[in-house]
């Protein structure tokens, strides 16, 4: 499992409406938004966050969390259990902003992530999928024990172009 050297103090909590001007801040960037589902708008708008803050802040068990750096929202990180066949599976996302990127933040918040996830969920698996152009979160999830599984070439289709599907995973160890 990844040991950080020297990496930021951060803590995950839940999202609040206070997150708001922070989380609209360091989302609405072009850098992070061509790397997630369209679901994650650009321009990320006060609109999309109030909505994105009030699903968050609605679960019955958490499973989205704020990543907090000296009291700032500056990122997100979320498991999505699945559910019929794929109920013992759970998808991995997150997005960190940019000014915090190369501190060991992202790769620290996906171990937490993941023992918070095999501690809740009936799971025995996590995924994460990230573009085949990709490299910096392919590194941070083989530093966090995730192995590529998969490589599906051409399935994502974003801004006009296609790009490859990565499938990286980590199980629950017995």
């Amino acid at each position: 499992m990844y040991k950080p050297s020297n990496s930021v103090p951060f803590t995950l909590r839940p999202w609040t409406l206070t997150d708001l001007p922070s989380l609209v801040r360091y989302a609405n960037n072009p850098a992070i938004a061509r790397f997630m589902n369209d679901q994650f708008p650009h321009p990320y708008t006060e609109e999309a966050g109030r909505y994105f803050i009030g699903l968050a802040s609605g679960e019955e068990v958490a499973h989205l969390f704020a990543i907090e750096v000296e009291g700032e929202a500056v990122g997100g990180i979320g498991v999505h259990p699945r559910s019929a066949i794929e109920r013992k599976n759970a998808e991995l996302g997150y997005w960190l902003g940019e000014p915090f990127w190369g501190r060991g933040i992202i790769t620290q918040a996906i171990t937490r992530m993941v023992d918070y996830a095999f501690q809740t969920f009936d799971i025995n698996r996590i995924f994460a999928r990230p573009f085949g152009t990709n490299g910096a979160s392919q590194r941070v999830l083989e530093k966090a024990g995730f192995a590529l599984e998969a490589r599906f070439a051409q399935t994502f289709f974003k801004n006009g172009e296609y790009h490859d599907e990565l499938v990286y995973a980590l199980r629950r160890r017995e």
